[in-house]
Order: structure tokens, then sequence, then C-alpha cells
């Protein structure tokens, strides 16, 4: 089944891209929690950290990558959250990888 980020990776959904290359996408978040919500993630459909092989690893280095350098990009590099959600019970509800960078402001604890 094809998530929402299938169908803006496949371009048939706009969005507005903050990064783009062959294997990665960031996008700003159409609902943000802070000044500078972004929205990180492979475009190789996978559905969460645990549904991760070992061959897609290499992802998780990329996407950290270009984290920082959004992170710089948008003046939130001094502090930032960094965070996915793997599977319905912790609050998964689009089912394609991907990575909150959230900045911009100061972020409280998580409960």
């Amino acid at each position: 089944m094809t998530t929402i980020f299938g169908k803006i990776i496949a371009g048939q959904i706009p969005c507005k891209k903050a990064f783009e290359n062959e294997r990665i996408l960031a996008i700003e978040d159409i609902a943000p929690v802070a000044p500078v919500h972004l929205l990180i993630m492979p475009k190789k459909s996978i559905a969460n950290v645990q549904a991760m092989q070992k061959e897609d690893l290499p992802l998780l280095a990329e996407i950290v990558e270009v984290a920082q350098q959004l992170a710089k990009e948008y003046s939130v590099e001094e502090g930032y959250r960094l965070l996915t959600n793997s599977g319905e019970e912790a609050g998964q509800t689009v089912f394609h990888l991907h990575f909150h960078l959230i900045g911009g402001r100061k972020l409280s604890h998580l409960g």
C-alpha cells in the first residue's frame, strides 16, 4: 500500500522540499509543532526502523548527515530534536520511515 509519503516521493502530492537526492527527501511538515519542523525520509519504502534490513542501515547514517546539514541551514544546529516513531504503540501513523527534525524554540522533555 502506498502511503502519503510514497505519493509525495512519486510527485503525486505537492510539498515544500528542504532537501532531495537520489535516496533521501526532506520536506516541511504541514502541521509544524515548532518554527522548524522537517520530515526526513528515505525514498525507499520502509515501514519503520524495525522493518529495516541490514542493507538499509547506511540510510540511517545518511539521514543523520542530512539532518545535520538542514539544522545548520535552518539555524537550529545548537539545539534540535531528531526523532522517529516505530510502530502503532509508539504513535506512528504514517508507515513510511521518517524522522522529525524539530527546533527553533526551547523544547520540553518528552512524556
